[in-house]
């Protein structure tokens, strides 16, 4: 009779790694948005300015975490063919936490961006991590993953959303820096997509031309 093989019963990932080489990895090595080209709608659709850029990184990193912690400390009770419904489920609860927070304490940021907070539970980054590290290994390596996954996309969106404002608006988080006639076209989709694609070459010319296109985590 064949037995079944859980999650939990796979080669860890994180052996032989540090807990920030672990984080590293999530900011450099596999950036979600400039390394691993994957959930790039917000990347585009929010970062038009710095302060909806930010908000949404920090909702995402939230998430991650707590989606990461809640799969390990579950992984051993999580049925192998019922584990993909089974993390839908999960990162369903956390985004709505979040979904709930925003909408009672930041009403006019959520009022922008309400809709890309919710599409959150869709961001294949989330459900990546939840399977192929969080339902392999245990909580405190699982938490430093989300961080730093987190943190990656987090910085991704306020970079992009720092040049998308300054040099489509001529502001900073509202506040005006540029007094010049500023490029309207930064702050439409097309714009997004062009500083996205510069910095992504950016990155990808630091990775090649400094650590030999191993990544900055050297992992």
């Amino acid at each position: 009779m064949k037995q079944h093989h859980t999650n939990s019963e796979e080669i860890p990932h994180h052996t032989h790694r540090s807990n920030w080489e672990i984080i590293k990895n999530g900011i450099f090595g596999e950036n979600t948005i400039f390394r691993m080209v994957i959930s790039l709608c917000p990347s585009v659709a929010v970062t038009n300015s710095l302060r909806n850029g930010f908000l949404m990184g920090i909702a995402v990193l939230f998430v991650q975490v707590m989606v990461n912690i809640t799969v390990s400390v579950l992984r051993k009770f999580i049925h192998p063919r019922i584990r993909i419904p089974t993390y839908m489920l999960i990162i369903s609860v956390w985004v709505t936490v979040v979904d709930m927070s925003m909408a009672a304490f930041a009403r006019a940021a959520y009022k922008e961006m309400g809709l890309y907070i919710q599409i959150i539970v869709a961001f294949a980054s989330i459900f990546a991590r939840a399977e192929v590290f969080a339902s392999k290994n245990k909580v405190v390596p699982s938490m430093m993953d989300g961080i730093g996954m987190g943190t990656g996309f987090l910085i991704a969106l306020v970079i992009i959303s720092f040049f998308r404002e300054l040099l489509g608006r001529g502001t900073l988080w509202g506040w005006e820096i540029i007094a010049a006639k500023p490029l309207l076209i930064m702050v439409l989709p097309t714009g997004g997509f062009l500083i996205i694609g510069l910095l992504m070459g950016f990155f990808n010319w630091i990775d090649m031309r400094f650590f030999g296109g191993k990544g900055a985590s050297g992992v």
